[in-house]
């Protein structure tokens, strides 16, 4: 699924990943002909996947401060830039229901410049190998779905 738009990375993934992946799109607006532009827009997609036997609360909490520390270390705020999104997926093979609780709860977002810059977001899905639940955060919904219709 990711690797037809997004630069795969399963050999030097940053620790404690499994792989990492990255998207970058950048379009222009003009009026009728290229001389007359009038803006760039670029936007970025920073993903991390993470295997664990059991998910713990101390691994969780280690899991997204790395994915979202290293992705916003990428992010360039310049002009133009619209939103550079961290994704973290992780697949255990037992989640328990604290952990599940506390997946729902975890929201990181970041303005550039009161919004003028760009934002970052992040979002967050997790799978129970033995029972193929997903779990997700408010942002990691539309993720969930998509997965949901994969497994």
């Amino acid at each position: 699924m990711f690797r037809r738009y997004y630069d795969v990375d399963t050999q030097t993934p940053c620790s404690p990943f499994a792989a990492s992946a990255e998207f970058h799109s950048h379009t222009e607006q003009y009026v009728l002909v290229k001389a007359a532009h009038i803006s760039d827009i670029d936007s970025n997609e920073y993903v991390y996947f993470a295997k664990e036997d059991e998910l713990t609360l101390e691994k969780l909490d280690e899991l997204v401060s790395s994915a979202w520390n290293d992705g916003l270390s990428k992010v360039k705020p310049v002009s133009g830039h619209r939103n550079s999104d961290v994704s973290l997926f992780i697949i255990a093979q037992k989640i328990n229901d604290d952990i599940k609780k506390k997946i729902k709860k975890i929201r990181l977002y970041k303005s550039y410049a009161f919004g003028f810059r760009g934002w970052s977001a992040f979002k967050l899905v997790a799978m129970e190998n033995d029972s193929k639940t997903l779990s997700s955060n408010r942002l990691g919904r539309d993720l969930k779905k998509i997965f949901m219709k994969i497994i």
